[in-house]
């Protein structure tokens, strides 16, 4: 049975250049200013036309390869099916992914110029799969943004995922985290970070 998780999409925290816009009067310009410009570098690397990603689930081959951002806004089925594909597999769980972080894979494979899909290793887990998979490695973090629809574990067959890392920090769009003896890398549309 699918449990889909009620409420609209998760409001994740703010990036660090938008991080200004809640100083204050005395800041406001300050702030504004810093907004325009973390609004005007995003969409500079994510693209402010047709946004297109093609992914394929490890496990399960489900997928979805299309648009899901066009006329200057998500396009609603496409992200329902995306969730879909993103879904906790051990619970059967769907949660609203954020579009963020599939802008942040957008930018990822059109910088790598990669026309294969993403396969997903891991996308949302719920707090009870987590916890699980935090009590096996101490590589899985307790406060992960999997639980917010925030993260993914991907990789790019046929790609060197040492090199996407790279290329995907450089680009500053969220956390990167390379894990490079199982062979994927962590996409998170968070704060920009790396491991």
């Amino acid at each position: 049975m699918i449990r889909v998780l009620s409420g609209g999409r998760p409001h994740a925290p703010e990036c660090p250049c938008c991080e200004a816009a809640r100083l204050g009067r005395r800041s406001l310009i300050g702030g504004m200013a810093a907004l325009l410009a973390c609004t005007g570098i995003a969409e500079a690397q994510v693209g402010g036309g047709t946004r297109r990603i093609a992914v394929r689930r490890a496990y399960t081959d489900d997928g979805f390869s299309g648009v899901y951002f066009s006329d200057g806004r998500y396009q609603t089925e496409a992200l329902r099916r995306l969730d879909w594909v993103f879904r906790d597999l051990r619970r059967e769980e769907v949660t609203p992914m954020d579009p963020r972080l599939f802008d942040v894979m957008h930018a990822v494979a059109t910088r790598m110029e990669a026309t294969e899909p993403f396969e997903v290793i891991s996308g949302y887990r719920s707090p009870e799969t987590n916890a699980a998979n935090a009590a096996r490695s101490r590589r899985v973090s307790t406060v992960s943004l999997h639980m917010s629809g925030m993260a993914g574990d991907m990789r790019v067959p046929g790609r060197d995922s040492y090199a996407m890392a790279r290329l995907a920090a450089s680009m500053g769009l969220g956390g990167v985290g390379l894990y490079r003896r199982d062979g994927f890398v962590h996409l998170d549309c968070g704060q920009s970070r790396r491991w």
